[in-house]
Parts: C-alpha cells; sequence; structure tokens
C-alpha cells in the first residue's frame, strides 16, 4: 500500500509577516506586504516597489558570525525551518538522522552575495573575495544549512525549476516519503533577490509592474505585471504512521502531486494551457480525487498579461465546466512573487485554508477581463470549508508544478 504523507509543520518569514500567523492574519484581511523599495536605491530604476521582508533579525535565529558567512536567503530558510521544526515537535537523532530528508531549494540562491562580490573585485581586485562566497552562493546552501543544524542525514538536495522550485521540493519529498526511501522530510524554498540585478534584470524581460501602487493586480484587466518578493517557507513532511507513532499534530495531508514541461518557450507560457492543464489532472490523479473535489485553487497568478490568462485556460481545460464553481485566488497580489520560494509559502495558504475555512482573496482586483473569467475571490476572503486545495507553480523554462492538499482523516 502507498504511504501517505501529512504535513506537521510550518514556518515562513515573507513580505506580510515573520512567521506563520502573523502572515495568514494579513492575507486573510487583505493587506498587502508591497511598499516602496529600501534596500536600495530606486532612483534610476522604473520598478519602484517590492515584497520586501520587513524588521526581520537573522542573529535572533543564527550565530552572529554564521551570519555574516550566509547569504540572507540562507538566513530566511534558517527562520523558517526552525519555526515549522518547533511546531512539528519532530526531532532529529542518531536513531532517525537517515530518514530525514532536507529539500530546500531557490532558483537563484545567493545573489545577494554574488552581487557584493562582483563589486568588491572591482573595486579592489579578487584576492578581497569573500572567502566564503561558494558556500553562500549556491542555491543547495540553505538546506546544506539547515541539515547541519539539525543533524539530518537523508538525501539532502534542492530543485532548479525556476518558479515552480518550492512546488517542485514539496513534491521531490512527498516522492522519498511516499516510495520508503525516507519518514520525514524539512521542504520548502527560500529566494531573496529584491536586489538591484534581480530586479534590474527580471524588469528587462519586460514582466514587472511599474505602478507606485495598487499592484500587483492579478487575472484584473489592466493588470501591469508582477511585484518581486523576497522570503522563505518550509513544512515538515512526514510518513503518516510516523507522525502518529509520536503523537504529532497533523494539520492536513499532501495527497498528491504531478510535473511536467511545455517545450514551448523559455520564458512565455503556452496560450492554450495544454500541458498545464495535464499537470492539474495528473496530480489529482495522484491523490485518487475528481476536479469534483476541489474546493480551492490557490493560482501562480503572477499579474502579467500572459501568465494571467494562460492558467485560466489551463485551469478551464483541466475542470471543465466546474472551473467556474471553484474558487481560485493569487495571494501573490499580497506577497508578491517570491519567485523560487513561492510555491512553499502557497503550500503554507493552502494547509490555514484547510485548517481555518478562509480562502484568502486576491486583493487589487476592480475591472474584470474577459479573459480571465473565473472566480477569483475578488478583495475580500471567503468563509468556506475548504476539504481539498490545489497549488499552481509555473517557471521559466516551461516548468509546471502541482500540489495537492487535503483535509487530514484517519
Amino acid at each position: 500500500m502507498t504511504r501517505r504523507v501529512v504535513i506537521t509543520g510550518l514556518g515562513t518569514v515573507n513580505p506580510c509577516g515573520n512567521n506563520v500567523a502573523q502572515t495568514w492574519d494579513n492575507i486573510v484581511h487583505g493587506r498587502t506586504g508591497i511598499a516602496p523599495i529600501t534596500g536600495f536605491d530606486a532612483s534610476n530604476f522604473q520598478v519602484k516597489v517590492l515584497g520586501e521582508v520587513k524588521g526581520f533579525d537573522p542573529t535572533t535565529v543564527m550565530d552572529p558570525k554564521e551570519v555574516r558567512r550566509t547569504d540572507r536567503y540562507q538566513h530566511l530558510a534558517m527562520a523558517a525551518a526552525k519555526e515549522a521544526l518547533a511546531q512539528s515537535g519532530l526531532q532529529v537523532n542518531g536513531a532517525n538522522a537517515e530518514r530525514v530528508a532536507v529539500i530546500v531549494s531557490s532558483c537563484i540562491g545567493g545573489g545577494r552575495a554574488f552581487q557584493e562580490n562582483v563589486r568588491v573585485m572591482d573595486a579592489h581586485g579578487p584576492r578581497r573575495i569573500n572567502p566564503f562566497m561558494i558556500p553562500m552562493l549556491m542555491s543547495n546552501g540553505a538546506g546544506g544549512l539547515i541539515a547541519i543544524h539539525t543533524g539530518a542525514q537523508g538525501p539532502n538536495f534542492s530543485v532548479a525549476s525556476a518558479c515552480a522550485s518550492g512546488n517542485d521540493s514539496l513534491g521531490q519529498a512527498w516522492l522519498l516519503i511516499r516510495a520508503g526511501v525516507v519518514d520525514a522530510a524539512i521542504a520548502g524554498a527560500s529566494e531573496s533577490t529584491t536586489i538591484e540585478i534581480g530586479v534590474g534584470a527580471f524588469d528587462r524581460t519586460g514582466a514587472m509592474s511599474h505602478r507606485l501602487s495598487g499592484t500587483p493586480s492579478p487575472f484584473d484587466k489592466n493588470r501591469d505585471g508582477l511585484c518581486m518578493g523576497e522570503g522563505a517557507a518550509i513544512l515538515i513532511l512526514e510518513e503518516l504512521e510516523h507522525a502518529k507513532a509520536r503523537g504529532a499534530i497533523i494539520l492536513a495531508e499532501l495527497a498528491g502531486y504531478a510535473a511536467n514541461g511545455d517545450a514551448y518557450h523559455i520564458t512565455a507560457p503556452r496560450e492554450d494551457g495544454v500541458v498545464g492543464a495535464s499537470a492539474m489532472r495528473k496530480a489529482l490523479e495522484s491523490a485518487q480525487l475528481t476536479p469534483a473535489d476541489v474546493d480551492y485553487i490557490n493560482a501562480h497568478g503572477t499579474g502579467t498579461v500572459l501568465n494571467d490568462q494562460s492558467e485560466t485556460v489551463a485551469i478551464k481545460r483541466a475542470f471543465g465546466e466546474q472551473a467556474y464553481n471553484i474558487p481560485v485566488s493569487s495571494t501573490k497580489s499580497m506577497t508578491g512573487h517570491l519567485m523560487g520560494a513561492t510555491g512553499a509559502l502557497e503550500a503554507v495558504f493552502c494547509v490555514k485554508a484547510i485548517e481555518t475555512g478562509l480562502i484568502p482573496p486576491t486583493i487589487n482586483y476592480q475591472t474584470p477581463d474577459p479573459a480571465c473569467d473565473l472566480d477569483y475571490v475578488p478583495n475580500v476572503a471567503r468563509e468556506a470549508r475548504v476539504n481539498v486545495c490545489m497549488s499552481n507553480a509555473f517557471g521559466f523554462g516551461g516548468h509546471n508544478s502541482v500540489l495537492v492538499f487535503k483535509r487530514f482523516s484517519g
């Protein structure tokens, strides 16, 4: 019999809060984390607002010396992991260390360290490069640090699938637990690309919003692009009997996962939504569920013209007429787009929607778009019993990754 995978812990640091409780309170009340840029002088940039993490002190979760030797994306990941482990109560020890995986991704890694050290090299030469530059830069660095801090000795790797990386981290952990390779996993993603080169380069793709407020506005007719954000989210996944044996509180079940690739364009999604729809159907099949079972879809919903329209088409292909009966919302309207970490954060929101009976809104939604004609939960959260929740993540390169969460029943 296939092993079931449950969720026992959640942790996050993101533009809407420095822990799960604060974040969820802001999300369900429609409070945005998007604000004017403070991390650098943006006077020469067309982009003026970002989703920056606010009031976060990394020395509260790491030794000050270690903070200096690591990148901000690693600090955020460590904070999220500690919160998730504290809620879960999972203890890693000599008896189980090899049965606990760490699958923590980042699509960029230590971008801040890279930018800073290029400047140092240009100004002072290569011998002034930080000797810790490589472990600060590498995208598997956050997972490595979490393993060192916890003692987890199971499979440890990061997934590079652009903005689908967070979903794929959870999906790969799900596969490992289902297959019996491990009994538990510390899984999620972290990203901190809200820096000059990150914002400037992404803006050159034509995907970012240039508004000063009321943005991003996913699925709205007048949307003008995404807002970049930073942050981390970590979930503790366990095999059901493993969690029950130690008396863990089970928050939800990760019931299904599927991933595929458009094989179409390096940045643009397929406008016909065929492959994305296939990922949604396969994720439901892996969960042994049908379209009629889904109560809520947390959309990728970036706020770009192409993504929102193609995702709407894909949802309608996957669900048929049932698509019009399912609430679909984009929490990126409040958090911004956390790039590789975004899917992991939205997984947290799916679990909280199941737990609290609140569907988060899509804020900044003012003018319906005839090409985006689903129920996007405009501006105000909605009370509803959520038994099954789907979360979509799509990434540059044509990556499609879909997770299905379910209310736990023994």
